[in-house]
């Protein structure tokens, strides 16, 4: 298995795009799908079949308002296989509206299918070889964490927000955690600082944690001291790059 760390950014970074990443198995699937994320796919691989699903975590614009380009440069470049959305229930609609919004009429001539899979909390699902389970995050909207599960990988992406004792047990033994941390040390709601994210890395036996959707200001002050807490931890901890690749 194969992470590409498409966007590590928060919602209003102009300097990084948006929280994204492709776990690249038998099936690709790709997490969130934000307004600055399909360039960033297009630059790794430009192939219009090359991503099998998409997961959305959440109703923010920066990990969804990207699926109506994604979509049309799809149909323009002659896709024909099956495009899997995955979502939690009720976002299924609203996705639907907003590629009508964007381009009027063009889930009718896609020249594809799309294949809506809606889910909730504790639910577990097949993607052909890929075991995929829920459990939601305290944000300002619903949001889901998503495990990935293959037949020797663990990874998990925790959309936006602070975890809950639900994530953690999501989280429990995974190779990889791709988790928001928005700040160092000070308590936010609806997000998570990486002083607690390396606390319940440890409770939770997590082998790597990869901190992305780092608040602008966070980045531009704190990142050498960060650098240095990250160093005197015993767990492995990263900070990606756009484009970053992670093998397992």
């Amino acid at each position: 298995m194969k992470i590409i760390f498409l966007g590590v950014g928060e919602a209003f970074d102009e300097t990084i795009p948006n929280n994204s990443h492709l776990i690249l198995s038998d099936t690709n699937l790709l997490l969130d799908c934000g307004y600055s994320i399909p360039p960033q796919l297009w630059k790794y691989n430009a192939d219009p079949s090359f991503i099998d699903a998409i997961y959305i975590s959440h109703r923010h614009a920066d990990h969804y308002f990207g699926i109506p380009p994604l979509l049309v440069r799809m149909m323009e470049e002659k896709r024909t296989k099956t495009l899997t959305l995955i979502c939690q229930k009720g976002l299924k609609t609203l996705i639907e509206q907003l590629i009508d919004h964007g381009y009027k009429g063009v889930a009718k001539k896609l020249g594809f299918e799309l294949n809506f899979i809606e889910v909730q909390e504790g639910q577990v699902i097949s993607l052909n070889e890929l075991e995929l389970s829920f459990a939601a995050t305290i944000h300002s909207v619903s949001n889901l964490a998503i495990k990935i599960r293959s037949r020797k990988n663990t990874v998990c992406f925790s959309g936006d927000g602070m975890f809950t004792e639900k994530t953690g047990k999501l989280y429990q033994n995974a190779d990889l955690v791709i988790h928001e941390a928005f700040t160092l040390d000070m308590k936010i709601k609806g997000h998570a600082c990486m002083t607690d994210l390396i606390e319940m890395a440890k409770k939770n036996n997590i082998k790597c944690m990869a901190f992305t959707h780092i608040y602008r200001e966070v980045r531009k002050k704190q990142m050498e001291m960060i650098r240095k807490k990250i160093a005197s931890e015993k767990i492995k901890i990263i900070i990606p790059k756009p484009l970053e690749e992670y093998l397992l």
